[in-house]
């Protein structure tokens, strides 16, 4: 597979140019609206959904019943988002249901309460642990596999129990090293001493023998004069286009972490640059979106370890995510890929979406990966 020719682009996702941002600053306004405006709002929607009167206030009152569960989030400490946007969104879903005949509306829209109550309330804080493994002739075939540790997307607002259940399975797993792949805070909370705070608190209650590496996620999120402080003092190597090598048993392994601009035209320059003249250790890729895996792939990395879509955070069964917010759409939304003799791998993440986005999940649960990379004998 090539690398795509993205220099005439004007738009690129996870920047500020984005049709992502835009829609953030819509969602803003929405959540300034006074609340009975944006419920009369609500009332209209459900009177254009449907010719019956009893019928429109009765769809009215489940949309009501959405903002309610949505608002209740902060108080339970799940998530600490805008209750206005989403349930704008959850109403203009629910409206074309609205004109089915009785019973079939009611039973619609009782369906549509369930699915949000899950997908705000509990799929958000399943988090999982998806094991995958490697082998390479690179490494020594009698050494103990590598544990790799990849999180990602952490978006922090506060320390919820999603959270301490990262926390408490990266210390059962007992990686070697782990690898974050960027966005440390949610974008609502980029100037919060609390949530930063927070963040640190995470990365204070990991650990591996062979050290933490980070590298930041999209520009508007990780912006560098916040990482510098949440990662000051930390026991976290910040990778701002860097190449180290760490120790295994004996073998040698480069760890490539890449200052991620959302511009592979720009960022695959700096790749090439850290590798030339590296020697061919075992490699592995820390870059917060997967549109540079065709790149790497082309500079002969073996593993490349991203995020930044959230597997599209909700996902419909059989098509899978809705929006990726990648530059190859769909092609790469999460899981592990094979591009030439690399490996891709895109993490669901962490956390969720901020400003006016939907903290939900829904069929796209949180994920951490333990990578087990063993050494292989060459034919």
């Amino acid at each position: 597979m090539l690398p795509q020719d993205f220099s005439t682009r004007t738009h690129f996702p996870g920047t500020y140019t984005s049709r992502f941002d835009f829609l953030l600053h819509f969602a803003e306004a929405v959540q300034n609206l006074r609340s009975p405006i944006f419920a009369a709002i609500l009332f209209l929607i459900a009177l254009l959904s449907t010719r019956d009167l009893f019928w429109a206030f009765s769809f009215w009152i489940f949309v009501l019943f959405d903002w309610l569960v949505i608002a209740l989030l902060p108080r339970a400490r799940k998530s600490f988002g805008p209750s206005k946007p989403p349930t704008l969104i959850l109403a203009i879903l629910r409206a074309p249901f609205a004109a089915l005949p009785y019973p079939y509306n009611f039973f619609a829209q009782t369906l549509g309460t369930a699915l949000m109550i899950y997908a705000f309330w509990i799929e958000p804080h399943k988090i999982s642990v998806t094991r995958a493994t490697l082998r390479t002739t690179k490494l020594d075939a009698r050494a103990p596999p590598l544990r790799v540790l990849h999180l990602g997307d952490l978006h922090v607002e506060r320390i919820t129990a999603r959270e301490r259940e990262l926390i408490r399975r990266a210390h059962d797993l007992a990686p070697d090293l782990i690898l974050f792949s960027g966005d440390f805070l949610n974008l609502s909370n980029l100037n919060d001493p609390a949530a930063w705070e927070d963040t640190r608190a995470i990365f204070r209650a990991l650990s591996a023998p062979l050290g933490i590496y980070a590298v930041t996620g999209s520009p508007p999120v990780d912006q560098p004069e916040i990482v510098a402080r949440l990662l000051n003092g930390l026991d976290v190597r910040w990778l701002r286009d860097k190449r180290v090598t760490v120790q295994h048993y004996g073998c040698a392994i480069d760890v490539i972490g890449i200052t991620c601009t959302h511009r592979p035209q720009i960022d695959r320059e700096t790749l090439r640059g850290i590798l030339r003249g590296a020697a061919k250790n075992f490699s592995m890729l820390v870059y917060h979106s997967p549109d540079l895996a065709p790149e790497a792939a082309a500079q002969g990395i073996d593993l490349q370890l991203s995020g930044h879509t959230h597997g599209g955070q909700i996902r419909l069964p059989i098509f899978g995510a809705l929006y990726t917010s990648s530059l190859y759409g769909k092609q790469f939304e999460m899981g592990q890929y094979q591009i030439d003799e690399l490996t891709l791998y895109v993490t669901r993440g962490i956390g969720l979406e901020g400003a006016g986005a939907p903290r939900a999940r829904f069929l796209c649960p949180p994920e951490i990966i333990l990578w087990e990379i063993s050494g292989a004998v060459e034919n």
